[in-house]
């Protein structure tokens, strides 16, 4: 697929450099692009965290959002962070895997047994040290936010069973885990950025995708996908990340500032997101379109071959996955 914006123009649009940098006002400016709408509960998220760190900061800090893409896709978001030409963002933790690999045990299908365990695990040392073990990659991880569980939603039918999926083309996240996940199921796996995918569901380049059900609504993928089927196979979160080249650039007090508004934003984007949720599905039955509640084991038996893989492949990362299912 096209590239939403190259790189190149996005450094001119940012000023080349400037991913942080102190004003002619004499206050310090942090640029913040993502890839949602500005409906999107986490968009609100980031807006209360940039006035949360004007706040702490007395207005030393400020950070200017940049939604809907206008920055490029969630991989050219990162790449501009590795470079410093960004000072930070929100993606989804699929997105960090070919930045910061262990990340990648997220998109493992069904890998939480229920919201409690992924909160625990998130919040506990686990999801503590992945969230720094991108600053190799100059990509530190300040929190998570809820994302929800992500299911599929098709142009022509149900999925009721693993079956239906077959022969599908089924939109993916650049993920070496979804599309493996995906080809588990029968379908085959096509990346599409997530600003490209409403045209290509109309343009039939792919016949499905997957996601929650905020995205769902606030992208209106839902006016050409009238079917929504809640196997729920992964719980992906979204990662906030700020650009090592700009952390280590603040002093230990401003780290802090910036850290804390981070933590606050969390807490205040899961009950967005919880509110967010239910009023998408009470909007989405009121579109038309047909939810559906497949049993979910046939679906988890379909994938048990992807966690074998990686224990072949990847045993490094199959142990993450081991001590995540030891979280009590």
């Amino acid at each position: 697929m096209k590239r939403t914006f190259p790189i190149l123009l996005i450094l001119i649009f940012l000023g080349l450099v400037s991913y942080s940098c102190t004003s002619p006002l004499g206050f310090k400016v942090i640029k913040l692009g993502h890839a949602q709408v500005t409906s999107h509960p986490v968009h609100e998220a980031m807006l209360f965290m940039a006035k949360q760190i004007e706040k702490k900061s007395d207005g030393k800090i400020r950070v200017k959002v940049y939604p809907n893409q206008q920055l490029g896709s969630e991989r050219e978001l990162l790449e501009l962070l590795q470079i410093g030409s960004l000072g930070m963002t929100k993606v989804s933790a699929a997105a960090l895997e070919g930045f910061a690999p262990t990340m990648q045990v997220f998109g493992m299908p069904y890998l939480f047994r229920d919201d409690e365990h992924q909160r625990k695990v998130l919040e506990g040392p686990i999801g503590k040290q992945l969230l720094l073990d991108g600053e190799e990659y100059w990509l530190r991880g300040l929190t998570y936010y809820d994302a929800g569980k992500r299911s599929f939603y098709t142009k022509d039918k149900p999925v009721e069973t693993p079956e239906d999926l077959a022969g599908l083309k089924v939109r993916v996240m650049e993920s070496v885990t979804a599309s493996n996940m995906v080809k588990a199921l029968g379908s085959s796996p096509t990346p599409v950025s997530y600003g490209e995918l409403y045209t290509a569901l109309q343009q039939g380049i792919v016949d499905a995708a997957e996601n929650n059900p905020p995205s769902l609504y606030t992208s209106k993928h839902y006016e050409v996908c009238k079917f929504y089927s809640l196997d729920e196979h992964t719980a992906l979160p979204d990662v906030v990340i700020i650009s090592t080249k700009v952390w280590d650039n603040l002093t230990e007090e401003e780290q802090k500032w910036v850290q804390e508004a981070a933590d606050e934003s969390a807490i205040y984007e899961y009950k967005l997101w919880e509110e967010s949720s239910a009023e998408s599905m009470r909007e989405l039955e009121k579109a038309g379109v047909t939810i559906t509640y497949p049993d979910k084991e046939p679906f988890r038996k379909a994938v048990e071959g992807v966690y074998d893989q990686l224990k072949i492949d990847q045993p490094e990362i199959y142990e993450i996955v081991q001590a995540i299912r030891e979280v009590k």
